[in-house]
């Protein structure tokens, strides 16, 4: 994770502070790429703890186009509450988007089926492509997330707006733009869940692993975060983990947690953060 902990470091050296939607404050940079070799380990930050289920479940949520709040609260997972409805309901978010974009004529498109077929049968297609990013389903930055929601928008704009999948040499990669990025709390979690959804797209269409390339925007440390990353750039990295996938799964949706196997994560302790809503 050297190519994270880096992107840590060189924005808590970043001077100019930056207002945000939050009213929180940020320091940040604008347009880098990490890239990760999938092949030799899996990218679970080690300098602190993630919350590994809370990351699988949240995946497998989205790939079953969950837009309430119901599977995640079953397992116990909140990470999504502060900006629900009381009744738990988030709108149009990126399940929705990526397994019901509406179409104009009528009905919707299942994006993530559509790409599955496709590298299955063009692999070397430019088109593997899923897009959170619909502009009609976009929040009124005016509004609170609940009463966006009420008006039938979704709770939150999407951060990680598009995926692509790259076929060469029997191997899957995949790239994700990422608009917006909180450094310190939310990137870890998106390079790990992006990392997953790669490896379990391979298996299901055949491929070896390749890399995931993680591009961002706008790639911010909020201000009541820079304890933290001190502490944790203060820390050493241990050897990444490994992942192991139940070999007999070969259609995407049908993945459950006890399918996906951490193996050998020995991180050092979880370091705690407020969330900016």
């Amino acid at each position: 994770m050297k190519a994270y902990l880096d992107l840590l470091r060189e924005v808590r050296q970043q001077t100019a502070r930056r207002e945000d939607r939050t009213g929180t404050g940020t320091l940040g940079v604008f347009g880098r790429q990490l890239r990760f070799d999938l092949a030799a380990a899996f990218p679970l930050l080690t300098t602190k703890k993630l919350h590994w289920p809370a990351i699988v479940h949240e995946l497998l949520w989205f790939i079953r186009g969950g837009r309430n709040l119901a599977y995640l609260h079953r397992r116990g997972i909140t990470i999504w509450d502060e900006w629900a409805t009381p009744d738990g309901e988030l709108g149009p978010i990126y399940g929705a988007q990526w397994r019901a974009w509406p179409l104009s004529g009528g009905g919707a498109a299942d994006q993530l089926a559509a790409v599955i077929d496709s590298l299955k049968t063009r692999p070397m297609s430019r088109r593997h492509l899923v897009s959170a990013w619909n502009v009609a389903d976009l929040p009124d930055e005016t509004l609170s997330p609940q009463d966006n929601v009420r008006a039938g928008r979704m709770a939150l704009a999407p951060c990680h707006a598009l995926f692509q999948f790259y076929v060469a040499e029997g191997r899957l990669s995949c790239q994700v733009y990422q608009r917006s990025a909180d450094v310190f709390l939310g990137l870890p979690f998106n390079i790990a869940s992006y990392s997953l959804l790669t490896l379990m797209v391979a298996q299901v269409c055949g491929f070896a692993p390749g890399e995931l390339v993680h591009t961002l925007g706008d790639a911010h440390l909020y201000l009541n975060h820079l304890a933290q990353a001190d502490e944790q750039l203060a820390r050493s990295p241990s050897p990444l983990p490994r992942l192991e996938l139940n070999p007999g799964v070969t259609d995407l949706a049908a993945f459950v947690y006890d399918d996906i196997h951490l193996i050998d994560y020995r991180p050092q302790p979880a370091i705690k953060a407020p969330i900016a809503v």
